[in-house]
């Protein structure tokens, strides 16, 4: 139950924050075994509607689309709870939500200018939301995908990629060393288990997977890019993590992503592009005025000085 305190919070917040007050002072309640019945017949599953009521507060109906409204209110680490688990407590919520609100207009708060104000605000957010998606919507068509697409690909041509194995070791007399010893047909496996520094590595026997260029330090990578398959390091390689003995496993060429891979990515790229020309082409042909905190003009910015002049030459006699 609602200790008095909280039911005083819950009339001075809004919708929103009634929800998330709630779940921060009040522990869900335990949901309640369902009894057991048969599997729905694929009739009775049809004749359930697609929004069911799921509560009734003196007449006025409460829908499953408003449990899921406020769930989408709630943090993550509740959105992620099982459903069964925190219905009850959502609904709950809905009920008091409801009981405040019908409460607020037999006091015929709705009328009040201060509500009046907050319901307007609501509804540019609301209106603003559904013209920009309405927007977004209709320019974000197959061509434009393709478009975006091939210039994403124009710009992300395919990069080659090594697959290496590698020995870490602190000092270069012990790297040579070890060169010396791969030479008569020492296993890099087992010594990489054995004598390297890199943990992660060392525990795969060495194997780096494949990278691209960029990903490791430079004078690994020049070594490594500029070996051929198969060839294991003549000389040792310096870094700021040690001495590397390296091996080329393999070398490949990066393939490019498909459109559908890339789809989620320019699909807000291109969101964010229409939008932007959206909002400057409303700007542009708009009368702005801007003003101070306290609403008096903003000053002019001063003029630049003008260049000195340099004076003539005087003739000569």
């Amino acid at each position: 139950m609602l200790n008095r305190s909280l039911r005083a919070v819950l009339l001075s917040m809004t919708a929103a924050g009634i929800a998330t007050a709630a779940f921060a002072q009040q522990p869900a309640p335990a949901p309640q075994p369902a009894p057991a019945t048969a599997p729905a017949t694929a009739a009775e599953q049809a004749a359930k509607p697609a929004d069911p009521v799921v509560a009734r507060v003196n007449g006025g109906e409460i829908r499953r689309s408003d449990v899921s409204r406020m769930l989408a209110q709630l943090p993550p680490q509740v959105q992620q709870m099982p459903m069964e688990m925190i219905f009850p407590a959502l609904v709950e919520q809905l009920v008091n939500q409801k009981l405040v609100a019908d409460a607020g207009y037999k006091a015929n708060l709705q009328q009040t200018q201060d509500v009046k104000d907050e319901v307007k605000k609501a509804e540019e957010r609301a209106v603003q939301r559904a013209y920009i998606q309405s927007q977004v919507q209709a320019k974000i068509t197959p061509q434009a995908l393709e478009s975006a697409y091939k210039e994403y690909v124009a710009h992300n041509p395919p990069q080659e990629e090594v697959k290496a194995s590698h020995i870490l070791v602190e000092s270069e007399a012990e790297a040579k060393t070890i060169i010396g010893d791969l030479a008569k047909g020492g296993d890099f496996a087992k010594i990489a288990r054995e004598k390297s520094k890199d943990p992660t590595a060392a525990a795969q026997g060495g194997d780096l997977g494949y990278f691209t260029r960029e990903t490791m330090v430079e004078p690994f990578a020049n070594a490594a890019f500029a070996m051929a398959k198969g060839e294991t390091s003549k000389d040792p390689v310096q870094t700021q993590f040690g001495w590397h003995v390296i091996r080329v496993e393999d070398k490949r060429t990066q393939p490019q992503p498909t459109l559908d891979e890339v789809k989620p990515q320019l699909e807000q790229e291109l969101g964010k592009e229409i939008v932007t020309a959206l909002v400057d082409g409303l700007r542009n042909g708009a009368t702005i005025e801007t003003f101070q905190m306290d609403g008096s003009p903003i000053p002019a910015a001063p003029a630049a000085p003008a260049p000195a002049q340099t004076p003539a030459p005087a003739p000569a006699k």
